[in-house]
């Protein structure tokens, strides 16, 4: 089985349509490790296609908040704006949909996708110490995650931890070592934040024992224009073009 690993779609149509058509027929089933919505323009277009495709999703901090299901005064001004704008302009089935996405971690078939951590679905891991601390409460050999907006992970084996690195050119893949443990992110469709503005995602081939991390320039001038159109901040548009 060959999975398809999404993260932090973001409401940007134009990203996951692009990295939906660089990985046509790569893949057997689509997985996503939540933030679905916010910052971007396109809320039900995302919501819809998501519902009708995604094999299986869990919640993301940004699906709570534009679900009402979270505390907006511990959001950045930005990110209130947005969660506020999204609860307004989505159709209430999909607001209700995004009530009643599961919490991380979900196991599937050896694997698990989260959001955060396993530990709490809220927490960054960004940095090699971070990992360290949640590898002994891992279950399983194979955990994707998002929440950072960097694609990469980490990987522990012999009490050690290191840092595995994003794409440099258009793909990079990883084998597994079977003593291994494995905290991957398949970085942000939406909204990278790792200094590259493609939008990013992973492929998973649990036979052989292998993630694909990809990258792939999309729209992002035409994701720009409906931000700015739909009355939400810049500065939600400007970073699209750098990455951070």
């Amino acid at each position: 089985m060959r999975s398809l690993i999404l993260s932090d779609i973001h409401a940007n149509w134009e990203a996951l349509e692009a990295v939906l058509a660089q990985a046509e027929g790569r893949y057997d089933r689509i997985l996503c490790c939540g933030d679905i919505v916010g910052y971007g323009a396109d809320p039900d277009r995302v919501i819809d296609w998501v519902r009708a495709n995604v094999a299986s999703v869990i919640r993301g901090n940004h699906d709570k908040a534009c679900a009402g299901l979270d505390d907006l005064e511990w959001f950045h001004p930005a990110a209130k704006r947005s969660a506020l704008w999204t609860r307004k302009v989505t159709r209430a089935e999909n607001i209700e949909y995004l009530k009643n996405l599961p919490r991380g971690p979900e196991t599937m078939d050896g694997f698990q996708i989260l959001h955060g951590s396993p530990i709490d679905e809220d927490e960054y891991l960004i940095s090699e110490q971070d990992a360290a601390q949640t590898f002994p409460y891992v279950e399983v050999a194979v955990s994707f995650f998002g929440h950072t907006h960097v694609q990469g992970g980490f990987g522990a084996m012999n009490r050690q931890v290191r840092r595995i690195p994003g794409v440099a050119g258009e793909s990079f893949g990883l084998e597994m070592e079977g003593e291994a443990l494995y905290l991957i992110n398949p970085g942000s469709v939406g909204q990278p934040r790792d200094g590259d503005p493609r939008a990013a995602y992973a492929v998973y081939d649990e036979a052989q024992s292998r993630v694909m991390y990809y990258r792939v320039a999309y729209d992002v001038a035409g994701a720009q224009k409906k931000i700015l159109g739909a009355g939400l901040p810049e500065v939600l548009a400007t970073r699209l073009s750098v990455g951070n």
